[in-house]
């Protein structure tokens, strides 16, 4: 728990807790094809303080419930909803992603913007499956490698952070087997991550540091988050996030 607190203490003044950018959430509702003509309902699971969440409710005639097991992110969620004037639009939910108690076919649209990692990408589209309607989209951000091969170092340290990381051909497969039919997929660039998120937190490091008595427990955060950078900007070329927008089946 104390590492959550400092997680918490790092992340919740920022505009997103993970790579992404509004023209690159704009492009996924576009490709969705969703319906801006009715009222929609929607899931944002894994929304953090609410970067897509805020967007999704300005863009589209919707009722969104913005899950995430932080209440402190999903506090600041409702003060920024305040502030834009869509607060009526969204209601929190603090709870986990995988015990969600939703109904069956209770939502047209499923989004979950680089968050899905945390219970697993195969765990997470199949276990919500149930929670949308016939026909109803899920658009999801996934780590996915952009080729076949890569460098040892790499392989080995998203083998270690993440196992589930995969070539997107892999991730539409699975899709596919957990009766989805894909729809669209396009790759975030590299300012979704340099100046919409790893930026801004180098840039939060040393009062975090200062905040929390330079404790050694902090000094390993920030050093995980450093090594994190510098993996990427080393090696972009071979992975980043993919949106993946895929439709219901059956009935």
């Amino acid at each position: 728990m104390k590492d959550y607190k400092l997680l918490i203490d790092l992340h919740k003044t920022a505009a997103r807790q993970g790579p992404g950018g509004e023209i690159e959430t704009k492009t996924a509702i576009k490709m969705a094809r969703l319906d801006r003509s009715r009222h929609l309902k929607i899931a944002d699971i894994g929304c953090g303080t609410g970067a897509s969440t805020l967007l999704l409710a300005q863009e589209l005639n919707a009722s969104i419930t913005a899950v995430d097991f932080l209440p402190e992110f999903l506090d600041v969620l409702q003060s920024k909803a305040r502030l834009h004037g869509v607060a009526h639009k969204i209601t929190p939910l603090a709870c986990s992603m995988d015990s969600l108690p939703f109904s069956d076919k209770e939502f047209d649209t499923i989004w979950s913007e680089g968050a899905i990692y945390n219970m697993g990408f195969e765990a997470g589209i199949s276990s919500w499956k149930r929670f949308l309607k016939p026909g109803g989209m899920i658009i999801v951000s996934e780590i996915t490698w952009l080729s076949s091969t890569r460098p040892p170092d790499l392989q080995a340290y998203w083998e270690k952070e993440y196992p589930e990381i995969d070539t997107a051909s892999s991730k539409i497969g699975i899709l596919e087997r957990h009766g989805y039919s894909p729809e669209a997929y396009f790759v975030l660039p590299k300012h979704c991550w340099i100046e919409n998120y790893y930026r801004p937190m180098q840039n939060r490091f040393v009062d975090f540091l200062h905040r929390n008595g330079q404790s050694e427990q902090a000094k390993a955060i920030v050093d995980a988050e450093k090594n994190e950078i510098a993996m990427y900007e080393k090696y972009n070329v071979y992975y980043s996030y993919g949106f993946y927008v895929a439709k219901k089946l059956e009935a």
